[in-house]
């Protein structure tokens, strides 16, 4: 049986859309005020979290899955959507309603395992374009390998983190929903084909921005080899901690 289980479900209209939610709310009177940022940072490590929180002045807004933090810069232009879990599908509806609410950009950070030999804990990495092996991309896009994050947004970060002289690599990422269900044999694939990462959201963040037609970038911190055959955790330490830090600075500097 393919997927999804209707065929070309894709092209076929929404029973309700994310602005008739927003709508609702509205109506319910469940919207809080606040201003409606141009750009959001997404979040998933508490550990990058606790950093945002010690180094920016930031009003906490209580109403998204999550937290939700819009920061006191440049007139309150930016915000950061954190304590996600893990995965695509919190994060996917809530990036769907931002947009509703008027949000045109974002970046999402995280942390990601290296599947080549010579990505270490602590590189960073820019993804161009991400394999499609979740389930979210596939009710908003046709049936493609890959999808691809905004062209012109993800060259803005790369440009911000050469400025900050912070050294990345650029190149495919593997995004994948069920992280105990890799194996060794698609690992091998992807390493022959030059795949640099495996992690849970890219695919289907970008799916979703193409289709609403809005910017999206990614980009992670590595904080786990798998490129050895054996896994190799390491995300608490400080190399990771510092990574993702780095890529927050310049995920900052992209949206402003």
């Amino acid at each position: 049986m393919a997927y999804p289980n209707l065929k070309n479900k894709h092209s076929y209209e929404s029973f309700f859309s994310p602005q008739e939610f927003i709508n609702y709310m509205k109506r319910k009177d469940l919207m809080p005020q606040f201003k409606i940022p141009e750009g959001v940072i997404f979040c998933y490590q508490r550990t990058l979290l606790k950093y945002i929180l010690e180094t920016e002045k930031t009003e906490k807004i209580d109403f998204f899955a999550g937290e939700f933090y819009l920061l006191d810069r440049d007139g309150q232009k930016l915000a950061v959507s954190a304590k996600l879990g893990i995965g695509p599908s919190t994060v996917s509806t809530i990036i769907e309603e931002l947009n509703a609410l008027g949000v045109k950009k974002f970046i999402s950070i995280g942390t990601a395992g290296g599947l080549q030999k010579d990505l270490k804990v602590g590189d960073i990495v820019v993804c161009n374009k991400a394999i499609r092996d979740e389930g979210v991309s596939y009710h908003y896009l046709k049936d493609s390998k890959y999808a691809y994050p905004s062209f012109e947004l993800t060259e803005k970060l790369k440009k911000n983190l050469d400025k900050m002289g912070l050294s990345y690599k650029e190149g495919i990422s593997w995004t994948i929903d069920a992280p105990y269900r890799e194996t060794v044999q698609e690992l091998k694939t992807y390493q022959k084909e030059g795949v640099l990462t495996v992690e849970m959201e890219a695919a289907a963040l970008a799916a979703i921005a193409y289709c609403r037609k809005f910017d999206f970038a990614t980009a992670f911190t590595i904080s786990d080899s798998l490129a050895e055959l054996v896994w190799n955790p390491q995300f608490k330490s400080d190399k990771t901690k510092n990574g993702l830090e780095g890529l927050y600075k310049a995920a900052v500097a992209t949206l402003l």
